[in-house]
């Protein structure tokens, strides 16, 4: 699944439906042509979004199968995210901003993360990588992702993998799985967007210091391009002598 390109559409299915096409490689009823590729992320019940997703609200009846590790609170709970795809299914590169762990029901999966300290190899647009195909990633278009470190591990039915937040994943079903992902809030509440249903907006006050970072460069466009590159580039050194270790 592709973020820049869109490739994928949003269609409506019966769960049972949706199952039986997402295990078979081939469907006889299908939306685009009879071997497309099936995935679910479940949502809350409010079709506008509004709502955080919630096996026990969203499917009462299977959530009693799902036996969830004491790695948290109650009151840190945020959401947990019912998974169903096709095999050969791929997300994008991504990072979360809360811990969670994610719990293989069916099926076979290959996840890889790389560390945070990565973050300027992964060319990122939000919180996506621009690098879609880690496994054969163009490198003159991103030469410093030769550089990432990547952890890698093969999940089966019933093994639970904890990802911590910020650490960037990419997920790819070798089978037709189910999963379920449950995240929760381990830092002040106060952090964290209120009107984030997904859970995957930066922390508020990251997102302002990002937004002040761009308006700062908007405010070199005024200058003469000489001026400009010099600088972007002083900020630019500003920022290193600030986060880059030692």
């Amino acid at each position: 699944m592709d973020f820049i390109s869109k490739n994928f559409v949003y269609k409506t299915l019966p769960l049972r439906d949706l199952i039986e096409r997402a295990a078979k490689e081939e469907n006889t009823e299908y939306f685009l042509n009879s071997h497309e590729y099936y995935y679910l992320r479940s949502l809350g019940s409010d079709p506008r979004g509004r709502e955080i997703a919630d096996v026990k609200k969203q499917f009462p009846s299977i959530a009693s199968d799902i036996t969830v590790p004491k790695f948290f609170n109650d009151k840190d709970f945020f959401s947990s995210v019912f998974r169903i795809g096709s095999s050969g299914v791929q997300l994008w590169t991504h990072y979360d901003i809360m811990d969670n762990i994610l719990i293989q029901i069916c099926g076979k999966k290959r996840v890889t993360l790389f560390s945070p300290d990565d973050a300027l190899n992964m060319y990122l647009v939000g919180d996506k990588s621009l690098v879609i195909d880690i496994d054969n990633p163009d490198l003159n278009k991103y030469p410093r992702f030769r550089n990432v470190k990547r952890y890698e591990c093969m999940m089966e039915p019933g093994d639970i993998l904890f990802i911590p937040a910020l650490w960037f994943h990419n997920a790819l079903a070798l089978e037709f799985g189910i999963a379920v992902n449950i995240f929760w809030k381990h830092l002040p509440h106060d952090l964290y967007d209120k009107k984030d249903p997904y859970g995957n907006k930066d922390l508020v006050p990251a997102a302002r210091a990002l937004l002040a970072v761009e308006n700062a460069v908007k405010q070199l466009d005024v200058l003469p391009e000489e001026y400009r590159q010099f600088y972007g580039k002083r900020m630019i050194t500003a920022l290193e002598n600030r986060f880059t270790k030692r």
